[in-house]
């Protein structure tokens, strides 16, 4: 039986359907972390599909050019690329001052960069603290920072879309991402209040279990139960985020500001967290 390749591939990223008009995003500038895979790189696809300009960063130099020649090759129109890492508070700043210059200003900021693995906390370093916690809230809090930082200073409007995780009930195996998605969803809050009055809009999004091309990495045992952990008993897709980014972004979501959208088939009401299943101790409580 020949194994499944999971995710969507960039053909269909190409040409899925969408319910947004082909200039939706026209002249407008994004900024797009985390661009050149996953719900980021779909996300990069409509975009492009929709006449915005992307200018996509992230650690991974080759997958960012991998994601631009295929929307260039597919979509015909190519994003800008910068390879910096969101940890380093420099580094966030160069990439913010490149972005203005080299798209001519700024629109939107989507927080789509970050990560964890799962582990018990009893067996968890400082080190793996220390690395998840940097990316997923210290590398946020610098992305917000600096864009909105210029915003203000040019007196323009700005508009954040965060990625986050569903954490509502806590999530077993991922206490250090959990903690740190935590303090994004409460800098969101709080920046919503802060810089309503300078035009600044911020949301989070919070995916459940989508299916990505991060999943082929996973034994066979373990994919059999992925998108079990929710009522509507199936995963969702990349292509379901990024419709639920563009719609924050769009002039539809102009009133939205300091939400936590969940995009998770419900699991935040009636569901699993476990990243591995859940554990041998917890059967039968």
């Amino acid at each position: 039986m020949e194994k499944r390749i999971w995710g969507i591939q960039p053909e269909e990223l190409a040409t899925r359907p969408t319910i947004y008009r082909d200039d939706l995003f026209a002249g407008q500038k994004v900024v797009l972390s985390g661009g050149g895979s996953g719900m980021g790189r779909a996300t990069l696809f409509l975009l492009l599909r929709l006449g915005a300009d992307v200018l996509i960063c992230g650690r991974d130099g080759e997958k960012l050019d991998r994601a631009a020649d295929d929307a260039e090759r597919l979509v015909g129109r190519r994003p800008l690329t910068h390879s910096m890492t969101i940890r380093d508070s420099d580094q966030v700043e160069g990439l913010a001052d490149a972005a203005f210059e080299q798209l001519g200003g700024v629109d939107h900021l989507v927080n789509s960069a970050g990560g964890q693995f799962p582990i018990n906390v009893l067996d968890l370093k400082p080190k793996g603290w220390n690395a998840v916690v940097d990316t997923n809230l210290n590398g946020t809090y610098w992305m917000i920072s600096a864009f909105g930082r210029r915003w203000v200073e040019r007196d323009e409007p700005g508009n954040v879309v965060t990625l986050t995780m569903v954490s509502d009930r806590g999530v077993p195996q991922s206490a250090h991402s959990c903690a740190a998605r935590a303090g994004v969803l409460g800098l969101t809050k709080s920046l919503a209040v802060e810089w309503a009055p300078h035009h600044i809009r911020l949301n989070c999004l919070a995916p459940g279990t989508i299916e990505t091309e991060g999943l082929n990495q996973y034994p066979e045992s373990l994919l059999g139960r992925m998108g079990q952990g929710n009522p509507m008993r199936k995963m969702g897709d990349t292509w379901d985020i990024a419709e639920a980014v563009v719609w924050l972004m769009s002039p539809a979501a102009d009133f939205v500001t300091g939400e936590f959208l969940h995009i998770d088939g419900g699991m935040q009401l009636l569901g699993t967290n476990w990243p591995l299943g859940k554990p041998e101790w917890f059967e039968g409580m």
